[in-house]
């Protein structure tokens, strides 16, 4: 058990998560929070001086400059830049001073957009990830490298996790930022209360995809703190094909929208399949077990509690 924990990211999607997870399984008195407040990461002074201050042994890097499709289409050289900084600066300033053990979570994203699924960690380097997230993407990969370097060099034992596409309470829900199932969420939450008829959603809702809820990411954690000492990275998500269509109905039952959804097929649907091979997971006697319909559930409920007063986090 380490004496001193420091979670970075802490105020973030999957950081609002793991933090209650981590107080859980290693107390108060060991677990360190910090977010952007704490300390701009951006700055390699910044870095040094957070882990100079609180000698941590072992560090959950979470914190990253993230956000949807149409964001880094905008931004994306700001994407490359800010992670790849990111990444670096906490690698090696972890390396230099003293932390034992680093555990650096990445996007399934980074995988190339041409991978055959069901998608196994050996596919990683193997093909260029979705054009339109590529500068995030490359920028976040670059931390499977710095894991193998640093471990190399500085014998930093570090872990890198791979979730599949999260969902879960805390999640961005800004519409021109938010990943499809937060998107959804709103869009069908508003539709209802409007009362429309319709919404439309784009392509032929046939893509599937393989979601995880980020309770159960976060449950996974304490093991590869405690008992995972390898750069190998991780796959963490369920393994489970769900279609887009599959995804859409489900969140309008939930969340009670009666209209008709209408599929624009003149968009385009984009990567048909992109499932995650869990089989490294399983191995480890891990899984990710919270049901699809259950997830949501948790995450539609404490949207609509959140989205008048936008307490709590919520992200609008």
């Amino acid at each position: 058990m380490p004496t001193v924990l420091l979670l970075t990211g802490a105020t973030g999607f999957l950081g609002r998560h793991l933090a209650p997870t981590l107080l859980q399984t290693y107390g108060a008195s060991s677990l360190v929070n910090v977010s952007s407040r704490d300390g701009d990461l951006m700055d390699r002074r910044a870095a040094d001086a957070l882990l100079k201050k609180w000698r941590p042994e072992v560090v959950v890097h979470l914190a990253a400059y993230s956000g949807g499709i149409g964001a880094n289409q905008t931004f994306p050289a700001d994407f490359y830049y800010r992670n790849t900084m990111l990444t670096a600066h906490m690698f090696d300033a972890a390396a230099r001073l003293g932390v034992r053990k680093l555990i650096y979570t990445m996007g399934g994203c980074s995988y190339p957009a041409r991978a055959s699924s069901p998608i196994g960690e050996d596919q990683l380097w193997q093909g260029y990830p979705q054009p339109e997230s590529a500068g995030y993407s490359t920028a976040k990969m670059m931390g499977t490298v710095a894991s193998r370097c640093y471990r190399a060099q500085y014998n930093l034992n570090s872990i890198v996790l791979i979730p599949g596409n999260m969902y879960g309470e805390w999640d961005n829900f800004r519409k021109d930022e938010s990943h499809v199932v937060p998107a959804m969420i709103r869009r069908y939450f508003e539709a209802q209360r409007a009362r429309q008829r319709e919404v439309v959603m784009w392509g032929s809702g046939a893509p599937e995809r393989d979601f995880v809820y980020a309770a159960d990411v976060a449950a996974c954690v304490p093991f590869f703190i405690d008992g995972y000492d390898s750069s190998e990275p991780v796959n963490v998500s369920t393994g489970t094909r769900v279609s887009i269509r599959t995804l859409a109905e489900t969140i309008a039952d939930i969340v009670g929208f009666e209209g008709r959804i209408e599929w624009d097929t003149t968009k385009p649907d984009g990567q048909m399949a992109k499932i995650f091979d869990t089989s490294r997971l399983e191995g480890l006697g891990l899984s990710c077990r919270t049901t699809l319909r259950a997830g949501l559930k948790k995450t539609i409920d404490w949207f609509a509690i959140n989205y008048d007063s936008r307490s709590d986090g919520l992200r609008m």
